[in-house]
């Protein structure tokens, strides 16, 4: 038996809850991992896991062989790395996960770029609108909106994502000039929906206090691109990150509306997870990548 792949093929199921996913993330068939597995619990006389027909989870011997043997794994992998990459390119797999508003617009050139420079590296990058479990869905980094939670994870703070009201010069043309909160209150609203955005109001923070603006949206959507179209389009006025209308605002097809006024910012963060000591690849990406996310047109570093 080949003690470290059998360890490996262990750590990988336990990782990702299945037999299935761990050989898709080895490259090897599941029938491989199966025998790996086996092979373990026959050389330490005892049942790692339980198998159920939706999911692989560790015995209580298991999961102490577990804690000792990812964080062992990890350090090998990293120093394997760093080894090889002495005197030579950096290289291997980067997998990255980010809300798809600031990964379409921002993070996607930033990693085209970095790609150009280190031709060797292969990037996942995932955009969608969830938080993801770094470790059990094999992520080497995320960027995150609001202050990650949990003892497991290790954060780096990239700034604050300013969000401001905007509109085409059209709609105000035919709407008239917006320049109070009542005359907002009887406006077109277009906002993103969400369970921590209110369908009804708007919170504006003007003079050190908070104003809640009644608001009738006329249409309330989970897209940041969508929300930007529209907006474009003149169907209303609504709230936007400022990193995602910057262009339009300096090309004059949005408007600034009420910009004596703030919106909440939102923090933004990139996470780790602890276990996994950092690999060449993910070093280079993140000191690459930071200075240019705080560099964005609406991150800043205060709120």
């Amino acid at each position: 038996m080949d003690l470290a792949l059998a360890l490996r093929a262990f750590q990988r199921t336990v990782d990702r809850g299945s037999m299935t996913a761990a050989a898709r993330d080895l490259a090897v068939s599941q029938p491989a991992i199966s025998k790996h597995l086996r092979n373990l619990e026959a050389h330490v006389g005892a049942r790692l896991l339980e198998r159920s027909a939706r999911l692989v989870r560790p015995t209580p011997q298991g999961q102490r062989l577990y804690a000792a043997c990812q964080p062992a794994i990890a350090a090998i992998d990293a120093a394997l790395e760093d080894v090889r990459a002495e005197g030579a390119q950096v290289e291997g797999r980067l997998r990255l996960h980010a809300p798809s508003c600031i990964g379409v617009r921002h993070l996607h050139p930033i990693v085209a770029d970095f790609q150009a420079q280190h031709p060797r590296v292969t990037v996942d990058l995932v955009l969608e609108e969830r938080v993801v479990d770094l470790v059990h869905e094999d992520y080497d980094l995320a960027l995150r909106y609001g202050r990650p939670e949990g003892q497991d994870l290790v954060i780096r703070r990239l700034g604050w994502s300013r969000r401001i009201l905007v509109a085409a010069p059209a709609y105000l043309a035919r709407a008239g000039a917006i320049d109070t909160p009542e005359r907002l209150a009887a406006s077109d609203v277009v906002m993103i929906a969400s369970a921590a955005v209110s369908r009804t109001a708007l919170a504006l923070q003007h003079g050190g206090r908070t104003i809640d603006v009644p608001v009738r949206p006329v249409l309330r959507t989970n897209s940041a691109e969508v929300l930007v179209s529209a907006l474009r389009d003149g169907r209303g006025v609504g709230p936007a990150q400022r990193l995602l209308v910057a262009e339009d605002l300096a090309a004059g097809r949005l408007a600034r509306v009420l910009p004596d006024y703030a919106l909440r910012s939102t923090e933004a963060f990139l996470v780790f997870p602890s276990a996994r000591h950092m690999r060449p690849a993910v070093r280079a990406f993140t000191d690459f990548a930071v200075p240019r996310i705080r560099a964005v047109d609406g991150i800043s570093p205060t709120a």
